[in-house]
């Protein structure tokens, strides 16, 4: 049985009450379940308050068999931003939102955030704990299969391979661990341009990846969480071609998308459990008790 905890981002009180709500209780320096494991979903790190102390329980809670956790994009943008010179990092300016409250949360504690980044290289992109699935933010069978073939189970991630996808995010590398973690985006051919409901011209989109695009509008394949598009259907010409999760597969958890109105429950075996905490100051888990289908009444929210 597992509790999947939506991407926490520094917000360590908040974890604390959700995990005594699920029925942890802290031994050591460890919180544990008699019957459960947490886990956690990436996104652990930025945004919030307590980040270091937010980290603290998440990397205990993994060390001492109690917890899984993968990693989610913000935590690769940071341990890229720290490679060292001879890998060619530039700086990250358009991926470290939210990064300098981490930075200054461990300030004076550099040691432990070294120690702390060459831990998180040792976090896998995805899980499969029978009979479910983890992943931060894409389950694509190719992506997942290319993790299989190419990365070596519990071994880190080495620096010229994550150097590799920051510069060249179009190679297969690149494509498969920015899909897994930044979801599939829909870029709009140069000769279209469409608005949100904000009046703001846009050129790319996070998408539903679970369902076919074929005969949707603009706003039904879209998953953004900060607008609406427009409600005329995606011309046939310009649809991407994806494979939609199929409704036979196992059941897929997943965070990333600050989805914080919800639905949570997206189809009966796809199921997102970020509630955007920072902006919501809610943390959201789903407490899977061994169901084949999604139950709306196994999700948990504390605020």
């Amino acid at each position: 049985m597992y509790d999947i905890i939506g991407d926490v981002h520094g917000h360590a009180t908040l974890l604390k009450k959700l995990l005594k709500v699920l029925g942890y209780k802290k031994a050591g320096n460890s919180y544990s379940h008699n019957s459960k494991k947490a886990v956690f979903i990436g996104d652990f790190i930025n945004r919030g308050p307590e980040v270091r102390e937010t980290l603290s329980i998440i990397r205990d809670m993994v060390e001492a068999g109690n917890a899984h956790a993968i990693l989610g994009n913000h935590e690769l943008n940071a341990i890229i931003f720290y490679l060292k010179d001879k890998y060619g990092n530039p700086v990250m300016q358009k991926n470290i939102t939210g990064f300098f409250k981490t930075q200054k949360d461990f300030s004076s504690h550099s040691d432990e955030w070294k120690s702390h980044r060459k831990w998180m290289r040792t976090l896998p992109l995805f899980l499969e704990l029978d009979p479910i699935r983890i992943v931060h933010a894409y389950w694509k069978d190719e992506n997942i299969d290319f993790f299989r073939n190419n990365l070596v189970a519990d071994v880190k991630l080495r620096k010229k391979f994550l150097a590799k996808i920051y510069k060249e995010p179009d190679s297969p590398e690149g494509k498969a661990i920015w899909q897994t973690t930044k979801g599939l985006y829909f870029d709009l051919p140069k000769d279209l341009s469409i608005r949100n409901n904000k009046k703001a011209s846009i050129r790319s989109y996070r998408m539903n990846w679970w369902e076919s695009p074929e005969g949707k509008t603009f706003n039904q394949i879209s998953f953004e969480s900060k607008f609406t598009l427009p409600g005329y259907t995606v011309p046939v010409e310009i649809l991407p071609i994806i494979n939609p999760y199929p409704e036979e597969a196992p059941l897929v958890f997943f965070g990333h998308y600050c989805h914080g109105d919800g639905p949570y429950i997206l189809k009966p075996n796809v199921c997102c459990v970020d509630s955007c905490v920072t902006s919501t100051k809610i943390l959201s888990a789903y407490s899977w008790m061994g169901e084949d289908v999604l139950v709306p009444e196994n999700i948990v929210f504390t605020k």
